[in-house]
């Protein structure tokens, strides 16, 4: 998360040498809530990865909505936080297809990358096991099944991906292959898109979906912001004025 540190890597150095580097994430968080009033908008937090735990529990006080993957859950859909945006994938994994023929990590192979072979199986195994699917499955029932499945979560907010959609196999971004990536076209046009009936039965899964009783939180009042404001601890020393860790 930007709001709280960052990893310097000087010019020259060995990336095993950068240094995180801290950000006042008390004032940001301040801005946050002010801007997302302004703009009468929600804020998602992408506390995905290398993301200390502190910063999950900060994110979550002022109202923050986490990220949840059904790629990195291993709980059911229905265990994620009120407080959240729920999806199936990113732009930098796989998609549905991808992950379930196999093709994704032959791609990555092919490219030169280095993937986390065993990791993609215990993904592919357990949403198997969720979907209570056989090994040959067809592709576009996996699809349907993964998105009911995404649509039993209480979160504030579900989403879906096109490429989920036309059942595409290769995923938006290859992290370590920019010049494979953010250049495929999807495989229909928007209006063999809207007659195709699989977007259309994660749309109605998506829909139907049982609503949560609380988005994220309390109730939002009227006037009050979507983000939690979050007052800045300040110490004043000669030095100028900083914020505490």
């Amino acid at each position: 998360m930007g709001l709280f540190r960052l990893y310097w890597i000087p010019k020259g150095i060995d990336p095993s040498n950068g240094a995180y580097v801290r950000y006042r994430e008390d004032e940001l968080l301040g801005i946050l809530a002010l801007e997302s009033e302004r703009a009468k908008a929600y804020v998602v937090g992408e506390d995905l990865g290398t993301v200390e735990e502190s910063a999950r529990e900060k994110l979550a006080a002022v109202r923050v909505l986490s990220y949840r993957l059904l790629w990195f859950e291993k709980n059911h859909p229905r265990k994620y936080p009120k407080g959240a945006l729920a999806a199936v994938t990113t732009h930098d994994l796989p998609t549905v297809a991808g992950l379930w023929t196999g093709s994704d990590l032959n791609t990555q192979k092919r490219f030169g990358l280095e993937p986390n072979e065993k990791g993609t199986v215990e993904i592919r195994d357990r949403l198997r096991s969720m979907t209570r699917l056989s090994e040959d499955a067809p592709v576009d029932e996996v699809i349907r099944r993964a998105y009911r499945l995404l649509a039993e979560a209480p979160c504030a907010i579900v989403s879906a991906t096109l490429d989920d959609a036309l059942a595409v196999e290769e995923r938006p971004n290859w992290p370590g292959a920019a010049e494979h990536s953010w250049s495929l076209a999807l495989p229909q046009s928007l209006e063999e898109l809207q007659s195709n009936p699989l977007p259309r039965d994660i749309a109605e899964a998506l829909h139907t979906r049982r609503k949560p009783r609380k988005a994220a939180g309390k109730r939002q009042a009227k006037g009050e912001s979507r983000v939690k404001n979050f007052p800045a601890r300040r110490n004043r020393s000669e030095g100028g004025e900083h914020s505490q860790p």
